[in-house]
């Protein structure tokens, strides 16, 4: 969870940056669905995503910051209003909004394009909600799944047709996210505490042998490999 905060935080950084810089600071701009994507098959959505920033901005009363703005200049920036939606918005936001500011916030990432930067928040976005509910993690499965990487190819992943069949849709699809996402002294970082709580686990609990472990969690046996190949 940590890391993905840190993720998220960027994110919420990038997204209210540029598309202030292009639209201005006017809370009008981020509630018209001119200024998104005009692809007929987003108009639902936009809709939806519209209205849950009209609501936060303009009658919300959760957020103090929110509330100050809105007392005090009658206007709340984006830059301001990210900090109230939750993770799934804000990757819907980045879903819907136009290709050019898509693209300007995914070239803060190497090696990943604007339409691979939407799967991983996609992603991303269930595995937080798993993190901030409780619930299990390690055998956790999306329904869709990161993009196909280079690091797959590098650590020999099998493949079932044309599908790898780990590091997709499980958890070590998250680590391989976060390898492309994160900041490499905070991904060295994030992998030595993951190594030390599965050897930890394995060291003190019977229920559970390294392979199954490695089954559920969708790692390959040569996880730790990861950070040896460049992305």
């Amino acid at each position: 969870m940590k890391y993905i905060l840190k993720i998220e935080r960027h994110i919420r950084a990038l997204l209210s940056y540029y598309f202030t810089e292009k639209h201005g600071e006017v809370q009008a701009m981020y509630l018209n669905p001119a200024n998104y994507n005009q692809n007929r098959k987003y108009a639902n959505g936009i809709h939806r995503l519209i209205s849950t920033l009209d609501n936060l901005a303009n009658r919300n009363s959760d957020y103090p910051y929110i509330n100050h703005q809105r007392q005090v200049y009658g206007n709340v920036p984006l830059w301001v209003l990210t900090n109230g939606i939750t993770f799934g918005t804000l990757s819907k936001f980045y879903e819907y909004t136009t290709q050019d500011i898509q693209s300007k916030v995914a070239r803060n990432f190497e090696k990943v394009n604007q339409k691979q930067l939407e799967q991983y928040l996609s992603v991303m976005t269930k595995f937080r909600n798993v993190c901030a509910h409780g619930e299990r993690l390690y055998s956790y499965h999306t329904r869709n799944d990161i993009p196909d990487t280079v690091l797959h190819q590098k650590l020999e992943i099998p493949k079932s047709g044309t599908q790898y069949s780990m590091g997709k849709h499980d958890l070590f699809a998250m680590v391989i996210a976060f390898r492309y996402l994160l900041p490499h002294n905070d991904f060295k970082r994030f992998k030595a505490s993951l190594t030390s709580l599965i050897r930890h686990y394995l060291n003190t609990s019977g229920s559970m042998d390294k392979t199954t472990l490695y089954t559920y969690m969708g790692f390959p046996s040569n996880w730790n490999k990861i950070t040896a190949y460049k992305k």
